[in-house]
């Protein structure tokens, strides 16, 4: 990740647009800011929800709340609660996220 041309700022994310983001199951809300080239967001999966597709796209992903499920291509699941983060480059492990009982997340890609 290239961090470039950012000056210093603020996010007050509950002034950010919030967009919803279909699962297979459930629902994803994303309030997205973006910076050149890097992408941050604030997302909160609905309790049940599925990722609709399996992701190559690397990142850095905070839970902030609630708990959850990252199947990973290769068949291993890892589970994380609030407090705990995962980070995968690009086009390394497909993954998608799962939770039973929702999740707020912070999202850096």
């Amino acid at each position: 990740m290239l961090m470039f041309e950012i000056p210093f700022g603020t996010t007050d994310w509950d002034s950010v647009e919030r967009t919803e983001h279909p699962g297979e199951t459930g629902k994803a809300f994303w309030r997205t800011r973006t910076f050149n080239n890097i992408r941050v967001r604030m997302v909160e999966y609905t309790p049940g929800y599925l990722a609709d597709h399996w992701c190559q796209k690397g990142h850095i992903l905070l839970v902030l709340e609630g708990a959850l499920s990252t199947e990973l291509a290769d068949g291993t699941t890892v589970e994380l609660k609030q407090g705990q983060s995962y980070q995968v480059a690009d086009n390394t492990l497909g993954h998608r996220s799962r939770t039973d009982v929702g999740a707020k997340l912070f999202i850096v890609d």
